[in-house]
């Protein structure tokens, strides 16, 4: 009977470059502004997967736009998901402190869109 004996080399992962170390401090700041900048108040997350509109057509106005007051109800804008318009609306009457997706991006379940204030 013959038998084969399987060796593996083992394979070195690559080394770790020490350059990416270095700036991380100047990538801690931008995060710190971030923080600061961000507003704060009631958060509107998306509730399905799909494709973000601020508008209702390509090239109309937007629904609503930061610094604008909306009321519990007002549309604020689409997902497109399997094809068909969702129209997401308020749930919280304030001021659009910000908008968090850019028009056109994929969202997914439960991702941050809008802030109210």
């Amino acid at each position: 009977r013959s038998s084969q004996v399987v060796t593996q080399a083992a394979v070195a992962a690559p080394p770790v470059a020490a350059a990416p170390a270095t700036p991380a401090p100047a990538g801690e700041a931008p995060p710190a502004e971030e923080e600061e900048a961000a507003p704060t108040g009631h958060t509107i997350t998306s509730p399905m997967v799909g494709s973000f509109y601020r508008a209702p057509a390509p090239g109309a106005q937007p629904f609503v736009e930061v610094g604008q007051r909306v009321e519990v109800g007002d549309t604020l804008c689409i997902i497109e998901a399997m094809k068909m318009l969702n129209q997401i609306e308020s749930d919280k009457a304030g001021v659009i402190a910000a908008i968090l997706v850019e028009n056109g991006q994929p969202v997914e379940y439960g991702e941050p869109l809008f802030i109210i204030e």
